[in-house]
């Protein structure tokens, strides 16, 4: 480009940043050049916003106002996280101890070093150092993001999997074919809800049928294996994570049930988080009296943890 135009684009620019309308006949006769001019000043800012979105991690584009007839630039959305939000996955993530040392340490670097601006790279560091230098694994130490990707990709595809699952200490590794619905995250494992496709394996489980999945801990799956085998299930049957997620405590699947209890603790706050199905139903001089949706019999251990807050009452 020639220094006129240049200029010209530069000037363009900063007014489309500054938040002007640029109409393409006022400038046309500001600049004494015709309309096509401004078009092509236009097509360079607008290639210069697309090739810059690495450096801002901002989409911006010159879009056209009808109501306003002209330019102006417009912020689509921003890919880059805020440093306070970096920091508070960093923190959730290190809290989840859901990685080895060696995942959460690469997960972290990656995510400061993409998510935050230069200058304040160090200070996030910082701000996480101490908690991810007494970081401490859990003691399956496995690596299993590959096997939650190819868990993903099955559920999305509807394929059937096959896997080698060895499931409490000391038992012993069994073959399952499963129908994949769901991964879900709860107090420091990642699981895979499925349903087990074999009616004889089936005929082991107490409590097992069509509505409800199994459960299993991805960190256990000692071999996965994708099938080109696909499934149905219709649409109003599908698998709501969402939905089962608020029913469920610690993982133990199992039956819809209703539980009803006294609480007595200070913060009846802390129960209906923990219980997203809960409900508080009366309110009596020495306590709340609750009711909740739960699947299986996880919430019995949660109620026992509360030792003398809780009264069971059904």
């Amino acid at each position: 480009m020639k220094l006129d135009q240049i200029s010209r684009v530069l000037q363009l620019y900063t007014r489309l940043t500054e938040g002007e309308i640029i109409n393409k006949a006022e400038e046309a006769e500001r600049y004494e050049v015709n309309e096509r001019s401004i078009q092509r000043d236009i097509e360079h800012i607008r290639l210069f916003l697309d090739e810059d979105v690495v450096r801002t991690g901002m989409v911006n584009s010159v879009v056209y106002d009808r109501e306003a007839k002209g330019y102006r630039l417009e912020t689509l959305y921003n890919m880059r996280l805020k440093n306070n939000e970096v920091l508070a996955i960093c923190k959730i993530l290190l809290d989840s101890r859901a990685f080895t040392k060696k995942e959460m340490k690469a997960m972290l670097d990656r995510l400061i070093s993409c998510c935050v601006p230069k200058k304040n790279q160090k200070l996030v560091r910082d701000l996480i150092s101490n908690e991810e230098f007494h970081y401490v694994e859990l003691s399956h130490r496995s690596e299993f993001l590959d096997s939650l990707w190819d868990i993903g990709q099955a559920i999305q595809e509807n394929r059937y999997i096959e896997i080698d699952y060895q499931g409490m200490l000391g038992s012993s590794v069994k073959t399952r074919k499963l129908k994949p619905v769901a991964i879900m995250f709860s107090e420091y494992y990642f699981y895979l809800a499925a349903f087990i496709d074999d009616k004889k394996v089936k005929e082991n489980f107490s409590v097992l049928d069509d509505a409800n999945p199994t459960i299993y801990r991805v960190d256990r799956i000692k071999r996965i294996k994708i099938l080109d085998e696909k499934y149905s299930i219709p649409y109003k049957d599908r698998f709501e994570e969402g939905e089962f997620r608020k029913r469920i405590q610690f993982m133990f699947g199992g039956k819809l049930r209703k539980v009803k209890f006294k609480y007595k603790g200070m913060s009846v706050e802390a129960v209906l988080d923990r219980l997203p199905t809960a409900k508080v139903v009366d309110k009596e001089d020495d306590g709340y009296i609750i009711t909740a949706e739960v699947y299986g019999d996880g919430i019995d251990m949660w109620l026992r943890s509360q030792g003398e807050n809780v009264d069971q009452l059904d």
